[in-house]
């Protein structure tokens, strides 16, 4: 019997929105996975097997408890499209696998929550199969998804997002992508960083996933530990005769010095970071908090250590762009590869990826759109 918050039925005084999910892979057996928000209930969303009906899942009375329907909607064949209908949601996403995910629910104070397949637990019945998610928010002013590496690299994924006669595409990685970002990690010669352990394989040998720096870290204690911190010295030193400029939209452009040891930026004063700090993007000096001047300090000086371009020019964003990322010996080599791959460039490889100079391409792998009229999200790469 369903619990009493459950429904059979989209509501018929929401709105709703039709997402086409294609299958490009040569897999029979890809299923997907609907999760998110509800915003006008505030509840926690899935979508059921028939990929229409709603599943707003009960608060369990203990941790790690079944979801109580089928949540697996099953996509057709090669070369198919599947529809899946949904109310408003924000943090949602969208999982996609060969064969199929293990999700669980917690009890919280007052609703569920829900236990999302981990990229790197060794131990999670998830592991040793292939999958990947986008994220999305609909709500009543916008359609709003991106490509997402932030955590890993698994099953490439597109996105089309249709407004009137505008079309945008991010074309997401290319099939075979993932065995290709995995095979140059495992090339990447740099002194006492094993970048090749951020490969992940199936027990027969098969390149299954490529995990972030940061996970990697958490994962392989004791890896990456001291990367960044010639590079970091080297910035120390290097504005303590010089200006920083940290051009902000909010705030302007802003000069930084360093100064008894610290960064002053603004009214803002930044300690040196380690390279978890970097890696992660929001711990030690990067913690998201603070100022809102602080707030939009934080972005900036991460991609410029993540794409190592505060030596190479005194102004971060670089004002030239693509061109000038990546370039240094030390440098996010997850982050490098992954854009060079990507038959666009368009993919969120960081957090920040979106930080870009005035005038420049977007690069973060998003696509969104006040009155949308369909969104397509193929699985498989072409």
């Amino acid at each position: 019997m369903a619990a009493q918050n459950e429904q059979q039925v989209l509501d018929t005084n929401q709105t709703h929105f039709t997402i086409h999910l294609q299958n490009t892979t040569q897999a029979d057996n890809v299923h997907a996975y609907v999760k998110g928000i509800d915003i006008q209930r505030g509840d926690l969303f899935l979508l059921r097997a028939d990929g229409k009906t709603p599943y707003y899942p009960a608060n369990p009375p203990s941790d790690g408890a079944p979801l109580a329907h089928d949540c697996a909607i099953k996509l057709g064949p090669p070369g198919s499209t599947t529809p899946v209908t949904i109310p408003h949601l924000e943090s949602g996403r969208i999982y996609f696998v060969i064969g199929k995910l293990v999700f669980a629910l917690n009890h919280g104070d007052s609703a569920p929550a829900l236990v999302e397949p981990s990229p790197f637990d060794l131990a999670s019945k998830n592991h040793d199969v292939k999958w990947s998610f986008t994220e999305f928010t609909w709500n009543s002013e916008n359609m709003y998804a991106n490509i997402s590496f932030q955590d890993f690299v698994g099953l490439p994924i597109g996105l089309t997002l249709k407004s009137g006669d505008k079309t945008q595409h991010v074309a997401g990685l290319p099939a075979g992508g993932v065995s290709t970002i995995c095979k140059k990690l495992e090339h990447v010669a740099v002194d006492h960083a094993d970048w090749a352990k951020l490969v992940m394989k199936t027990q027969n040998g098969d390149y299954l996933r490529a995990i972030t720096p940061y996970n990697g870290m958490t994962l392989h204690p004791g890896l990456f530990d001291d990367y960044y911190d010639k590079y970091v010295d080297s910035v120390w030193q290097k504005y303590k005769d010089q200006t920083l400029l940290v051009n902000t939209a909010a705030a302007g452009k802003l000069k930084g010095h360093v100064e008894d040891g610290k960064l002053k930026i603004g009214g803002e004063t930044f300690a040196k970071p380690s390279t978890a700090d970097i890696f992660s993007n929001n711990s030690g000096p990067f913690l998201n908090q603070g100022s809102d001047q602080r707030k939009a300090i934080i972005p900036l000086l991460c991609a410029g250590f993540i794409r190592s371009t505060l030596l190479s020019d005194h102004e971060t964003p670089d004002p030239d762009g693509r061109q000038d990322y990546y370039k240094a010996k030390v440098t996010d080599y997850y982050a490098k590869i992954v854009h060079n791959v990507l038959p666009d460039g368009k993919g969120y490889a960081f957090a920040y990826d979106d930080v870009k100079p005035e005038g420049a391409k977007d690069q973060s792998g998003r696509v969104q759109a006040s009155n949308p009229d369909n969104l397509i999200v193929t699985v498989g790469g072409h």
